[in-house]
């Protein structure tokens, strides 16, 4: 079913990730859908050295003030004004029908080939772990110290989104839960290296989730992936070591209309985590 929010995509689908392997292909611009219930600002990384977009999806009809956050990272070659697509309606609707408590999305661009880590003066990693507390916080959103409770991520996403799992796990301040759709979870060096996303085989090496599962410690997972997806043998792999509590494999290819089958899912498995509101 085709919501208002996916209308207003367009045909780029939710243009959560265009990965073309070696091909460095740039998706043209799709406006944002204009929706009450999403809130698009841009404000300045410190971590990025440049100003960034950031988009707080809401269920509508719910009081904002201190609703409990989680973080969607975006695609390769994506970014946060098209990582919207359907979520905004998807997690209305399960608001509304009581199948979660209140939560809210925040999307922020993250760069177009990043693998949300550090690289040549561009951190978006630090971004996550050190700046969006301090804005949610600004904002009045999140937990008492404006961290998100959860992350999800689509694609180059979903690596980065095991990588700030781990991440948060070092810094002794745990994410309830981390979902993941279509990982870019790929299982050798040649294949990566033609994305020019490393340095090195040895600075993959070092952050590439497969190779540091016992680093997501208990944290519930839940994974998606269609079947004829490029990434389905890496995230196989992935299913069968990690365990996670949610592992569907279903067909659907790398592409949006996998994505609007596996996201109101993933809204749903996020909101068997979110936390009691915080009280202002």
């Amino acid at each position: 079913m085709l919501t208002s929010g996916l209308l207003g995509i367009g045909a780029a689908g939710l243009g959560l990730s265009a990965d073309s392997g070696g091909t460095e292909v740039q998706p043209a611009a799709v406006p944002l859908a204009k929706q009450d219930n999403v809130l698009v600002e841009t404000v300045h990384s410190q971590a990025r050295n440049r100003e960034v977009d950031l988009v707080t999806m809401f269920p509508d009809g719910v009081h904002r003030e201190g609703l409990p956050v989680c973080l969607l990272l975006h695609g390769r070659y994506g970014d946060a004004r098209k990582s919207a697509g359907g979520v905004p309606s998807w997690l209305t609707s399960a608001v509304a029908s009581g199948a979660v408590p209140p939560f809210a999305f925040l999307a922020v661009d993250g760069g177009g080939n990043s693998y949300w880590h550090q690289r040549f003066g561009d951190d978006p990693m630090w971004m996550l772990l050190e700046e969006v507390p301090r804005w949610l916080g600004e904002r009045g959103l999140g937990g008492a110290d404006g961290q998100p409770f959860a992350v999800a991520g689509i694609s180059m996403g979903g690596f980065g989104a095991l990588l700030y799992t781990r991440r948060r796990n070092e810094l002794r301040s745990q994410v309830r839960a981390t979902a993941i759709v279509s990982p870019a979870l790929i299982t050798n060096w040649p294949e990566m290296a033609r994305r020019r996303a490393f340095a090195d085989e040895q600075d993959w090496a070092s952050i590439d989730p497969m190779r540091h599962l016992d680093a997501l410690e208990d944290v519930p997972l839940g994974v998606w992936c269609g079947t004829r997806d490029r990434f389905i043998k890496g995230t196989r792999r992935f299913i069968a070591r990690a365990d996670p509590e949610v592992a569907s494999t279903s067909p659907g290819g790398h592409n949006s209309r996998y994505y609007r089958k596996a996201l109101p899912e993933v809204v749903d498995f996020i909101g068997g985590y979110v936390p009691r509101r915080r009280k202002s």
